[in-house]
């Protein structure tokens, strides 16, 4: 037996008992005739006590750091304490010990404060693993797990796993392909995700599916992006948005508590995709905040139902607000004060690419009653009041208003909100908010391309009231101006997201479930019908026998877990993950493959190309 306990179990109960403990060697610290040694486990750190004896042994053979030791020894009350420790109260008076494995000196600290840059730590990520840091977010990984699957369970949920290797079928990201080599010049597809099998169990009659799995996607890569991935993904039949929206809500409920010790009794708010869009600047907005935009300008959009301040800004003769599509505004809480100097550094701000705006007009509503503005000379302080009212501005509080085309101003005041609340400490790592996005846009219109594509999947069902529209309209479209005149403009999806504190965790629809319907999708996105059999064919035939109404979510793992880390990306929460390259550097992956396999699989490279 290498070991009776761990190094984070024993506690002064265990005083005079005799112990064998095993694992790797944190620190060595000698004191004259003795040494003491931390060893170290997966559950903690044990203090280690060689005598005399012992001592000279280890000076003619010395530990090093990571060496592999069991020791066995008495347990004792330690002399001095460490309260920061779960074992801090005793120590383990050896009477023997065995060197199992000795180490090289490592690259860096095992240790949380470690010396190691991300490169490094990721090249010897099974050392990286050691460290107590990331151990923890490996735990709470496992707890998320637990704690989904436990109440999937508990709701009646099925854990079936479905295929890797399976047929390309690319709609959104690029596929990963695998060659096939009893098929020659043939092709598997690494899944997306699950989509189509878990509405074919729906078929099967497996009316609560789910399944944590790795899905693939071979797109650019950043913090909270890797080209394999966790989803929890689930389905149900015979339901509707609302008993989604609730099972779902639940969930997340019993993670928070499960996982955080957090009762999040207050129910989740929804709000409607286009609300979204107008109030925070984007489809997953953070609402542990308020700061909402203020829109002084209509919008050249089909969404011009929407309340605006145009009168607010018009007349004035300033044209850099009279010559854009969009001015937006938000107000951001006791920054009245700012300087000058951090105005214009706020304007350098919005002027970088990433962000990429002209310039910053501001707004400074006075704790007097008085406001100050960089454009002065074209409104009074009457004007500037009325915007300060639309914008709900207080005493002491800042406005700062962008301007230009639509999608870009929008994006980037979005953009500008967040960094000011990151600046006022609003985005606290221990606040958790969570809120449903509903009634996104079936359609997006790619001009590029002149043609719809789907804006979640193209299995994603229309609002109930808007089946027939789908049904009975030709979604050709003659003239790339005229798409926001088609009927398709205005269909809502029937189909939802869940964000938690600015993050989309989890989206999902009511899925196409009528055969008709689904061939009027996949013609609306451009496939005829020799294509839609190709590729599609097993899933339109599956809805001739019975397809039940069905819909599902599918819940981001890795960046759920992260959130509830409060790290920003999800690769600390991975144990083996690729770099911002895609490229496993421990493994050096992907690699070049030997001729021989090459011939096998009847593949021939032209990297000329």
């Amino acid at each position: 037996m290498y070991r009776t306990h761990t190094c984070g179990e024993l506690r002064l109960e265990h005083k005079g008992n005799q112990t064998t403990l095993a694992g790797w060697v944190q620190t060595v610290r000698k004191f004259g005739a003795i040494t003491f040694v931390d060893l170290r486990d997966r559950y903690g750190i044990t203090q280690l006590l060689f005598g005399e004896a012992h001592t000279k042994q280890l000076d003619e053979n010395p530990l090093g750091r990571e060496f592999v030791l069991q020791a066995t020894g008495i347990v004792n009350e330690r002399s001095n304490k460490n309260p920061n420790l779960p074992t801090g109260d005793i120590e383990i008076i050896v009477s023997e010990f065995n060197i199992l494995n000795k180490s090289a000196v490592p690259p860096f600290t095992i240790q949380d404060d470690t010396d190691g840059g991300d490169d490094l730590r990721m090249k010897y990520r099974y050392l990286d693993l050691r460290r107590n840091a990331v151990k923890k977010n490996l735990e709470l990984r496992y707890a998320v797990n637990r704690a989904a699957r436990n109440y999937l369970h508990t709701q009646g949920f099925m854990d079936i796993e479905t295929p890797f290797l399976i047929k390309s079928t690319p709609e959104g990201a690029r596929d990963f392909v695998v060659p096939s080599r009893m098929n020659g010049g043939q092709f598997y597809a690494l899944p997306q995700s699950p989509q189509t099998f878990k509405q074919l169990l729906m078929v099967s009659g497996y009316d609560r599916y789910y399944q944590v799995v790795k899905c693939f996607r071979d797109e650019d890569l950043r913090a909270d992006r890797q080209p394999e991935f966790t989803q929890i993904d689930c389905e149900m039949a015979f339901v509707e948005q609302e008993d989604i929206l609730n099972m779902f809500e639940g969930m997340v409920k019993h993670i928070f508590k499960e996982v955080k010790n957090i009762d999040y009794t207050e129910a989740v708010p929804r709000m409607t995709w286009e609300d979204a869009m107008w109030q925070y600047g984007n489809d997953k907005p953070d609402i542990r905040f308020d700061m909402k935009l203020l829109n002084l300008k209509k919008p050249a959009t089909v969404y011009t139902e929407k309340k605006d301040d145009a009168a607010l800004i018009n007349g004035a003769d300033f044209k850099v607000f009279d010559e854009v599509e969009t001015v937006l505004a938000i107000s951001v809480p006791g920054c009245s004060e700012y300087s000058r100097k951090q105005t214009d550094e706020l304007t350098e701000w919005v002027k970088r690419p990433q962000i990429g705006m002209k310039g910053l007009v501001f707004i400074k509503v006075n704790t007097d009653g008085s406001y100050k503005s960089s454009v002065d000379k074209f409104y009074s302080e009457e004007k500037l009041k009325a915007i300060a009212e639309a914008a709900h501005a207080q005493p002491g509080d800042l406005i700062l208003i962008l301007a230009g085309a639509e999608e870009r101003t929008r994006k980037a005041i979005s953009e500008l909100r967040l960094e000011m609340a990151e600046r006022l400490g609003l985005r606290k790592k221990d606040e958790y908010k969570l809120v449903w996005i509903l009634d996104f846009p079936l359609f997006e219109y790619d001009e590029e391309g002149n043609r719809w594509v789907a804006r979640h999947h193209p299995f994603t069902s229309p609002k109930p009231s808007q089946i027939e529209t789908m049904i009975g309209n030709n979604p050709v479209i003659e003239n790339a101006a005229e798409y926001l005149k088609h009927p398709y403009a205005n269909i809502k999806a029937n189909a939802y997201d869940m964000v938690l504190n600015g993050n989309e965790i989890g989206g999902g629809s009511i899925r196409i479930y009528q055969r008709e319907l689904q061939e009027k999708m996949f013609a609306a996105l451009g496939m005829n019908k020799e294509e839609q059999l190709h590729k599609f064919g097993f899933l339109l035939g599956a809805f001739e026998y019975g397809a039940p109404p069905h819909g599902g979510i599918a819940f981001g793992f890795d960046r759920l877990c992260a959130i509830l880390g409060g790290s920003e990306s999800i690769r600390d929460f991975i144990a083996f993950p690729k770099n911002n390259a895609g490229r496993d550097v421990m493994l050096d992956a992907p690699s070049t493959i030997d001729e021989k396999q090459l011939n096998e699989l009847q593949i021939k490279l032209d990297l000329k190309n």
